[in-house]
């Protein structure tokens, strides 16, 4: 083993182990996230649309269709504006399918607002998890040292009876909505 990769196994040893028996978290995803065929955990979150604030529960949107749901880190950084882009693009896709969108985030909960007009431009709603509360349950959840939690770059598609269909995570926010877009478009085939 060259001397880099002696570097980058002893930081992920320290990083696993922890420093003085407490366990450091990285910029990486602490656990696993829910996986498909697993019962999605109910919510509301005060949400924007458009720029106007409302409350959204999942179990109320579930009666209208499935919901993509997909967490991001932080409004206006560069990965979640192309990711919030590319959901409004593919939004009116995804109405015709009968399912909704909803971004939710743990990071720049002050700017979701705004965020939903310009980014999800008016198209679809984006809600504010303070602590990453809602983040946690979904185990779609990443701390960097020193910082506060946040939601990772997961997104689920969920069946109206509540059963994740898909469960993705990749840092690519494109690889987002090829994957959640094939989901519905399963999930609507099923319903012929």
């Amino acid at each position: 083993m060259n001397k880099a990769g002696k570097i980058a196994l002893a930081a992920a040893l320290i990083l696993a182990v922890g420093v003085g028996g407490v366990a450091l978290h990285t910029a990486t995803q602490d656990v696993a996230p829910l996986t498909q065929g697993a019962k999605a955990p109910d919510f509301t979150l005060t949400a924007a649309k458009a720029g106007q604030e409302f409350p959204f529960t999942l179990h109320e949107a579930l009666k209208q269709g499935p919901v993509v749901l997909y967490f991001f880190p932080a409004a206006f950084t560069p990965g979640c504006t192309i990711e919030a882009n590319l959901f409004a693009e593919a939004s009116d896709e995804f109405a015709a399918l009968g399912a909704q969108v909803v971004g939710v985030t743990a990071g720049n909960i002050d700017r979701v607002a705004e965020f939903s007009r310009s980014e999800c431009r008016d198209k679809f709603a984006v809600a504010a998890d303070a602590g990453a509360k809602v983040a946690a349950k979904y185990d779609a959840t990443y701390q960097v040292v020193g910082k506060d939690m946040l939601s990772s770059r997961t997104s689920f598609v969920i069946a109206p009876d509540g059963q994740i269909l898909l469960s993705h995570t990749d840092r690519k926010p494109q690889s987002h909505i090829s994957a959640t877009m094939a989901a519905v478009k399963a999930w609507k085939a099923t319903q012929s």
